[in-house]
């Protein structure tokens, strides 16, 4: 087992928040943030913080803190975020175009270089960015051509599984799934399932359990 296999999912879904904040940080004029204040930003505690951190290395100052565009740049390093990402997005209806539409993806280096769609009235719209919806039929072209790392699922939960297979074909081993549907993929592929129910679940339990609504 490496070391990576060891680090807890938490602590990658951490390690974002605390870059989100850095970056907010730096934007205001900070040189130095001790790690309790980028706990409380984070609504985490400082020795979480700490803990974090000390899986990829030593960080900061001990009773001084940590420098903000330093620490940024290595958390960047450790997500592989300091450089862009190529995605191809399959299924554009109102999620997928919507998810074409964020800009927050290339302002943090994720780019959608092609769109892909069944739909005979969908293929050939050209949005505002100038991007073209493609058949899918030519998915696995478009991956070489495009050089696509990330493939991205917005399809209807029954043509999901089809769609991912033809990305892992394609050599495309990272999914990003938002179709609700169980997906399937081979130990040396990735995926990430983002299921809007689950989270409104979270919410209703809280809603009753913690609120008292």
């Amino acid at each position: 087992m490496n070391r990576d296999s060891k680090i807890p999912k938490a602590t990658i879904t951490r390690l974002s928040l605390y870059c989100r904040q850095l970056e907010l940080l730096e934007f205001d004029g900070y040189r130095m943030v001790s790690s309790e204040k980028l706990a409380w930003l984070c609504r985490v505690n400082p020795a979480q913080v700490r803990k974090d951190l000390g899986y990829f290395g030593e960080f900061g100052v001990r009773g001084v803190g940590y420098d903000v565009r330093d620490l940024k740049r290595q958390i960047k390093k450790i997500l592989a975020i300091n450089r862009d990402w190529n995605l191809g997005i399959a299924g554009i209806g109102n999620l997928g175009t919507a998810l074409l539409s964020y800009q927050n993806f290339p302002a943090r280096g994720f780019n959608f270089v092609a769109a892909f769609d069944s739909d005979p009235k969908k293929i050939g719209k050209v949005f505002s960015s100038g991007l073209v919806i493609r058949d899918v039929d030519e998915l696995k072209n478009a991956v070489k051509e495009l050089n696509i790392e990330i493939g991205v699922i917005t399809t209807p939960p029954a043509v999901a599984q089809g769609i991912v297979d033809l990305f892992l074909d394609a050599n495309v081993n990272a999914i990003l799934n938002f179709s609700p549907t169980q997906i399937h993929v081979p130990e040396c592929c990735l995926i990430e399932n983002i299921d809007f129910t689950i989270k409104l679940d979270v919410l209703t339990y809280k809603l009753k359990n913690e609120l008292g609504i």
